[in-house]
């Protein structure tokens, strides 16, 4: 099969695409009998992220598959095809949700305990709601406090593959825009945090959480083209 036609399929189905498309479902674009190998699709991939280098979209893969997406140092710009106020999330909501992604799976207790004030329930409603994190079991102490982790679509939207490529938290630290403290009690029972969980079905998107405990404007933090100091990476795609 000619290379130039699957590079060219390859690139019209990203672009196409509302999300992140995985290699099989990238294979099943192809006749019967005469789809490309994965080695062939990485390939293809490979060259269409090389051409993409001097150009104003990337092609970046994501725990879900590829997606072609605009510049992170072109968001500010193109944002101003879209006027309308971007969806905002308060620094206590980024920073509850950064514990949670660093320190998985953990109580909301904990949370509280690194951060020093209660966490508002709206936050864990918003961060759930988004499918970002989900309660993936329960500590084995007195009440079975639940454990909250990421899920899938958190490093979808993040533009991460794995957890590995979360920034160090000494990096967020220095930015100084999450005021994280790394004296969090250790995790008990032996639980590890998860490479990359499943998200369970989504519950909806989320209205702005803006009102948290830190309350506040002055406090509010944009979830588009730089966020949380680069929490992680916040995607330089648009989301409807």
């Amino acid at each position: 099969m000619n290379e130039s036609y699957v590079k060219n399929v390859i690139e019209a189905a990203l672009l196409a695409a509302g999300s992140p498309v995985s290699l099989a479902d990238l294979a099943r674009l192809f006749p019967d009998g005469a789809a490309p190998e994965p080695a062939e699709l990485r390939a293809q991939l490979a060259r269409l992220a090389a051409e993409y280098e001097e150009r104003g979209i990337e092609l970046k893969e994501t725990a879900s598959g590829w997606r072609i997406q605009v510049r992170r140092e072109l968001a500010a710009e193109i944002s101003r095809l879209w006027p309308e106020r971007t969806t905002r999330y308060s620094r206590a909501l980024l920073e509850t949700l950064a514990l949670i992604a660093y320190r998985q799976p953990i109580t909301r207790a904990e949370i509280e305990a690194v951060r020093g004030v209660a966490v508002n329930p709206n936050i864990i409603r918003t961060v759930i709601e988004r499918n970002w994190v989900r309660v993936v079991g329960h500590r084995d102490v007195p009440g079975h406090p639940e454990l909250l982790g990421t899920t899938r679509d958190f490093l979808d939207y993040f533009g991460l593959k794995t957890l590995d490529e979360l920034p160090p938290l000494a990096q967020l630290q220095a930015m100084g825009e999450v005021n994280l403290q790394l004296a969090l009690p250790a995790q008990a029972d032996g639980a590890e945090a998860p490479e990359a969980l499943e998200p369970e079905a989504s519950g909806g998107d989320a209205a702005d959480a803006g009102d948290s405990e830190d309350g506040g404007d002055e406090d509010e933090l944009s979830a588009q083209g730089g966020t949380s100091a680069e929490l992680v990476a916040a995607p330089a795609h648009r989301e409807d």
